[in-house]
């Protein structure tokens, strides 16, 4: 038997064993049972697949549109936080100088006030040593005046004694 000859299978059919000769039908023959077979079902496959790739796309552009929605929305709070926030360093500006001028001026009136005590404790002070003093000389010339009249103590010197310390005594209080 012949390599290269037809099997006869019917009078009506036959089928070349031939490599060469039969290649290429063999192939077309394939490739028609796949596509007549297989078709149908690639096909599906392909429209489900584009499909599927269609709503991802669809998707995609969907959370695109959600996300510069997004970042609209944010752009525009950061606009609104953003004068907000000037609106505030200007009050917060305003705040401070109107403090420092409360400030300055409450240093000045403290100032003030602290020169009208200080003269007045420096005046009070000196009247209080002028009135040490006036008492302290009193006293001395008081002691010196007796002892001088215990030298010399009778009754005459001794009402004139009594009259001098009296005009003493009331000019002590004037003053």
């Amino acid at each position: 038997m012949d390599i290269n000859a037809p099997f006869v299978v019917d009078n009506n059919f036959a089928i070349n064993t031939n490599i060469i000769e039969t290649n290429l039908l063999n192939l077309a023959v394939v490739i028609a049972l796949v596509f007549f077979y297989v078709g149908g079902t690639l096909n599906e496959l392909l429209i489900d697949r584009k499909k599927i790739i269609l709503m991802n796309f669809q998707e995609a552009n969907q959370r695109a549109l959600r996300a510069k929605e997004g970042v609209d929305q944010a752009k525009i709070k950061f606009e609104v936080i953003k004068k907000q926030a000037l609106k505030i360093r200007h009050k917060a500006s305003i705040t401070i100088q109107y403090e420092k001028e409360k400030v300055g001026h409450g240093i000045s009136e403290d100032l003030k006030i602290l020169k009208n005590l200080k003269e007045s404790a420096y005046k009070l002070e000196q009247k209080k040593i002028k009135n040490h003093l006036s008492t302290r000389l009193i006293q001395l010339s008081l002691n010196k005046v007796k002892d001088k009249i215990k030298l010399r103590l009778n009754s005459s010197n001794h009402n004139i004694l009594n009259h001098l310390q009296i005009i003493l005594f009331t000019n002590c209080k004037k003053a």
